[in-house]
């Protein structure tokens, strides 16, 4: 097969070829380059392409695969990061223009680990103004290559359009409300966030410390494993990683969901969902029956307590983060996320700690239900496919973005993993997706059950039309 029709193959796949000398790294990531050339001055998923050390990667991994020394599934494969992440010489600018100029002496753990597997690095991923709810007034937004009218997801948006316009195999994303959920959804590609502490925040910009999640977004649950696996494990560097094993993610995988107890509230998940959202999650479920798995009904705990505490925690946590550059140089800032830092100033000792109970509360209620379930299923979001008319408003309206965190920041406050897959497309052509949520350090049944669901499904393997 000519490389040319290699953009929208698999990660996994692709490397396989590759690492079987059937294919030239590095005639793959000229490819890839030459696609982010032709395409991504409209769809602008990328804040910097960076050719020159992509060419030099894949040149020595094209090296050491000839010589038999083949690293794992990754290597030789081209990929991208979200800005935030440090790539050592490249800009960080965080989707922001304060650190346009920023360019880190290392890289981030995550990269180092992506690098020392081969994977070769196109590029830093376009993403909103400190990972929050709004792209920088200066800054394009990515286009979501479906149709540019829809929304293209937040915060980790250049990841979503990205992946999901074959000018990657896979990417990295950030979660702390929703931003690997939101534009793994909006894209039609599939996102793991994993449990907090499975993966090292060192050389991340923070939005948020307590609710940040690093993870990845692919074309299948299968490629996002084979990252998890080389990104996730302790770090000296940020002893919040923690030092537990690391499963190869993509090994035995039964393709079946035979023995797997799925818990649904079906009152949470209907009210308020739309009715395209809805026909995509009970299909899903219809099929999580058919490959073996026992739907079971659960009571989830009431979350309209925690969603609400997300913003004041999240605010306090960014103001923290923003201390040396927030309020000294306000003026910089956009009107979002300078409104979230103020929130969180507001906020007294006496408001933080009640947040803190309440969360503490949510998180063992939620850890409770896992003792009769093996994974729980919700929408990746009530409103399918929404536009970008209608999103406008995300990040200075709070009822409007409350109910789009319904369904997500839940889990960044307890920091649970979740996996999100393509299931269908919104009478608008747009892509809607639906979550497993898992036990703390579950990823591999997360992973397990996706893999599952794409075996008999093919919503992952469509494209859109670029």
């Amino acid at each position: 097969m000519a490389t040319t029709d290699l953009h929208y193959r698999g990660l996994v796949e692709v490397g396989r070829e590759i690492q079987a000398n059937k294919l030239s790294p590095v005639e793959v990531t000229k490819a890839m380059l030459q696609r982010i050339e032709k395409l991504d001055g409209k769809l602008k998923s990328y804040a910097y392409v960076t050719p020159e050390l992509a060419l030099e990667e894949a040149a020595s991994a094209e090296k050491e695969i000839a010589a038999g020394k083949v690293k794992g599934p990754l290597h030789g494969v081209p990929i991208a990061v979200k800005d935030l992440c440090w790539v050592k010489g490249v800009p960080a600018a965080h989707g922001m223009t304060i650190h346009r100029d920023y360019r880190p002496s290392e890289d981030a753990t995550v990269v180092a680990r992506l690098k020392n597997a081969g994977a070769i690095i196109l590029g830093k991923l376009q993403q909103t103004e400190g990972a929050y709810a709004d792209h920088h007034p200066k800054i394009d937004p990515p286009k979501n290559p479906w149709n540019d009218e829809l929304w293209s997801g937040v915060s980790s948006s250049g990841s979503g359009s990205a992946t999901a316009a074959g000018l990657c195999f896979g990417s990295l994303g950030t979660d702390t409300g929703g931003s690997i959920r939101f534009p793994s959804a909006a894209n039609g590609v599939t996102g793991l966030k994993p449990t907090w502490g499975r993966v090292s925040r060192y050389g991340a910009y923070e939005l948020a410390a307590t609710l940040d999640h690093i993870g990845p977004m692919a074309r299948s649950a299968i490629d996002c494993g084979a990252m998890l696996s080389v990104i996730a494990g302790a770090d000296p560097k940020d002893t919040t990683a923690v030092p537990l094993p690391v499963p190869n993610y993509v090994a035995n995988l039964p393709g079946d969901l035979k023995g797997m107890v799925i818990g649904v509230d079906r009152r949470w998940t209907s009210e308020g969902t739309d009715e395209a959202a809805t026909k995509v999650f009970e299909d899903a479920l219809r099929v999580a029956k058919d490959l073996g798995a026992t739907i079971t009904e659960i009571v989830f705990p009431d979350a309209q307590a925690v969603t609400d505490d997300w913003f004041p925690l999240c605010g306090i946590e960014t103001a923290v983060a923003h201390e040396h550059t927030y309020p000294s140089r306000k003026d910089e800032y956009g009107p979002g996320l300078a409104g979230l830092i103020e929130l969180g100033r507001q906020q007294s000792g006496m408001d933080y700690q009640k947040i803190v109970l309440r969360r503490e509360a949510f998180r063992g209620a939620v850890r409770a239900l896992f003792e009769t379930v093996d994974l729980i299923a919700i929408p990746a979001q009530a409103s399918a496919a929404p536009t970008l008319a209608r999103m406008a408003a995300l990040g200075e309206d709070a009822s409007l973005i409350g109910g789009l965190l319904r369904f997500t920041c839940p889990f960044d406050m307890t920091g649970s993993p979740t996996i999100t897959l393509p299931g269908g497309f919104a009478p608008n052509g747009g892509p809607i997706g639906f979550q497993f949520v898992g036990r703390h350090f579950d990823e591999a049944r997360l992973v397990a059950a996706g893999d599952a669901f794409q075996r008999v499904t093919d919503w992952h393997t469509r494209h859109p039309a670029l």
